[in-house]
């Protein structure tokens, strides 16, 4: 099966490029998602269909060594690299392209062809470092993109098409429109704000109105969905699995030592000299106590014996791409952390937020620093200011996570934490 490149592309126009993307473009983010879902496939599909041209194959070796992904809003901005790569895949439908786009997503026209430039240098930047990674040359490059042609033309989003587009054409080797076959089966393309591809299949009506496919994918689907349950039903429960409940798409936590802690997501009361607080089985406060009370901060020699480990909370997590919402749950735990602080007067924490590899590392520093701050802040209120000796927000430094990957696999390298500092 050929490498989809959209999978390579679609970590790069994460949640938090499209939030900033749409602050600085004065859209909703929702518009500029919608828009998102058209132009990738759009711009790859034609990569694909002059995959043997000079320029774009030069653009592609070009941006391997380039520093597109690293600043995608600001690199994207009246480069000509991506002018001459867009006179390429478009031609003279460029402004067919910009238009009809404007108006499926609602969005500005300058808008539009400011997101055509960011989306056309994620894809060249993203399939130029996946050839210089993979060592590449002009041919297996042009390979690649003659791979894409059977993948992405049927993955536009419902409600825009290629002859919408004004491109219908572009997508043929011949010039020629091809007929569709009898039966076929289109896929969707979603792009969401977490930078995740859905591919969602829809039966196609073929010409005689009597496609088998009509009754049998729903039967198929139902079949699959039954079986997935009963498996859930029947999967044994795993009491020292690490469950992580978070909406962030975007950003926190990963320099987490063989120390650190792991919850089992069981509540229970937790003993602090007297007080009883509510948390997890082996969670962030039961780990934390149970270190004071050994006497394992009080015999630390000095920062360096305790820099390697951290403490993940259970329960603090931000609303998207926010860094002063917190969710519902996230004041309780760090009322029990302060509770902590204030019963060991002597002991001392630092606070630190990581990222996964969406986003950007501007974006992700940014967003992780100020996190990192607001719990700080939070925990100054609740008076414990003189305990906390420091904040620091670590972006995507110690992700390990590709930034192709899914959500759920980027999460270990997404949270909030503290660790005990001399």
């Amino acid at each position: 099966m050929a490498l989809n490149i959209i999978d390579l592309i679609k970590g790069q126009l994460g949640p938090a490029l499209v939030a900033q993307t749409a602050v600085q473009l004065g859209e909703s983010e929702s518009a500029v998602s919608k828009a998102i879902s058209a132009l990738l496939p759009a711009v790859v599909g034609g990569m694909a269909n002059h995959a043997g041209n000079p320029t774009l194959v030069d653009s592609i070796t070009g941006a391997s060594s380039g520093n597109l992904l690293g600043n995608l809003l600001g690199h994207t901005q009246g480069n000509e690299t991506l002018n001459s790569v867009l006179s390429v895949i478009f031609g003279d439908k460029l402004n067919t392209v910009i238009h009809s786009t404007s108006t499926f997503a609602n969005t500005k026209e300058d808008s539009t062809m400011a997101l055509t430039n960011i989306v056309t240098g994620a894809a060249l930047g993203s399939i130029g470092k996946y050839a210089a990674d993979n060592n590449l040359k002009e041919s297996g490059i042009t390979t690649l993109l003659e791979d894409q042609k059977g993948i992405v033309t049927t993955l536009l989003p419902a409600g825009i098409s290629l002859a919408s587009l004004g491109i219908g054409e572009v997508y043929n080797t011949d010039g020629t429109t091809t007929a569709q076959p009898v039966v076929n089966t289109e896929e969707k393309i979603d792009v969401t704000r977490a930078g995740q591809t859905h591919v969602n299949p829809e039966p196609v009506a073929s010409e005689d109105g009597g496609s088998i496919w009509k009754w049998l994918l729903p039967l198929i689907l139902l079949l699959l969905a039954a079986w997935f349950l009963w498996r859930q039903c029947n999967k044994p429960v795993d009491n020292n699995t690490s469950v992580v409940t978070s909406e962030l798409v975007d950003t926190t936590f990963t320099e987490i030592s063989d120390n650190a802690v792991s919850s089992s997501q069981t509540m229970t009361d937790i003993d602090l000299n007297g007080t009883t607080l509510k948390g997890y089985n082996n969670g962030l406060e039961m780990s934390m106590i149970n270190f004071l009370k050994s006497d394992g901060y009080a015999n630390a020699a000095d920062d360096a014996a305790l820099k390697d480990n951290w403490y993940e909370f259970d329960n603090v997590n931000f609303k998207m791409n926010s860094s002063t919402e917190m969710n519902s749950g996230s004041m309780d735990q760090l009322n029990n952390l302060a509770q902590i602080l204030k019963a060991y007067p002597d002991a001392k924490i630092k606070i630190g937020a990581h990222a996964d590899n969406t986003g950007g590392d501007a974006i992700n520093q940014k967003l992780s620093q100020e996190r990192a701050s607001y719990i700080k802040s939070e925990l100054d209120k609740l008076g414990v200011a003189s305990q906390i000796t420091g904040t620091e927000g670590y972006s995507n430094k110690f992700a390990e996570v590709p930034a192709g990957a899914s959500d759920a696999e980027r999460a270990e390298d997404r949270d909030i934490a503290v660790r005990f500092t001399k």
